[in-house]
């Protein structure tokens, strides 16, 4: 897992170093597991981590088309994008992570029941939901792009580049990122203990109790009580 994981961050210091053939390769591998909406992903080697999806219709094509801004990888200046989302950068590298640090604290853990597993993944479920509601609308004009909900929760408490768009530190990267990682907790913690069930070895396993074959002679009647 942790290869699958390496993968999308090997895409960008690929084309950035010249192995352009590769890093694509990976990009259209990963393609077939993310959207790879270039706004709603990190970027490496450039400027900035994060882009809007003004800079990127700029950089690229002036178009709220998914399928043509899922095409932009990057470029020299402004780096180049990881081969999967931000939300899926965080639940992965979550569950990879929490997988390795499950092993010390295996026997001091009971498994989590389903409806445990249910709460963890709650969370993303209505993000995740919310976002694909607002996308509907399309790409910067939904309800998720603005927030204009939350800021009217919060009194418009915080900055203005809290409440819209994508970036880094805006509330809906926040929630990408934490949901992600109550992911990849709530999936370790419900499936790890019935993986180490399945593939542990049955200690308590005897090897099965054979019989000598008796000889003919002893087969003889009367003969085994004389012996």
């Amino acid at each position: 897992m942790g290869v699958v994981v390496a993968l999308p961050f090997l895409a960008p210091i690929f084309m950035a170093t010249g192995w352009s053939a590769s890093g694509k390769a990976i990009y259209f591998i990963y393609s077939f597991l993310c959207h790879q909406l270039p706004e709603r992903s990190y970027f490496l080697l450039g400027l900035k981590l994060t882009y809007s999806l003004a800079e990127i219709q700029a950089a690229w094509q002036n178009t709220t088309n998914p399928l043509i801004l899922r095409q932009f990888i990057g470029n020299p200046e402004m780096g180049w994008k990881v081969a999967w989302s931000d939300r899926m950068v965080s639940m992965y590298t979550a569950t990879w992570i929490f997988g390795i640090l499950w092993w010390p604290f295996r026997h001091r853990l009971k498994p989590l029941p389903w409806w445990g597993l249910a709460l963890f993944l709650l969370p993303m479920a209505v993000d995740g939901s919310s976002h694909f509601l607002s996308d509907l609308a399309g790409i910067g004009e939904g309800f998720r792009d603005s927030n204009a909900w939350l800021a009217t929760l919060t009194n418009n408490a915080f900055s203005f580049g809290f409440y819209v768009g994508d970036a880094w530190g805006s509330f809906n990267s926040i929630m990408r990122l934490l949901t992600g990682i109550l992911f990849g907790i709530g999936a370790v913690w419900f499936s790890f203990p019935y993986l180490d069930l399945a593939y542990s070895p049955n200690k308590k396993r005897q090897p099965p109790i054979t019989q000598q074959p008796r000889s003919n002679a002893l087969d003889a009647p009367g003969l085994e009580d004389e012996l």
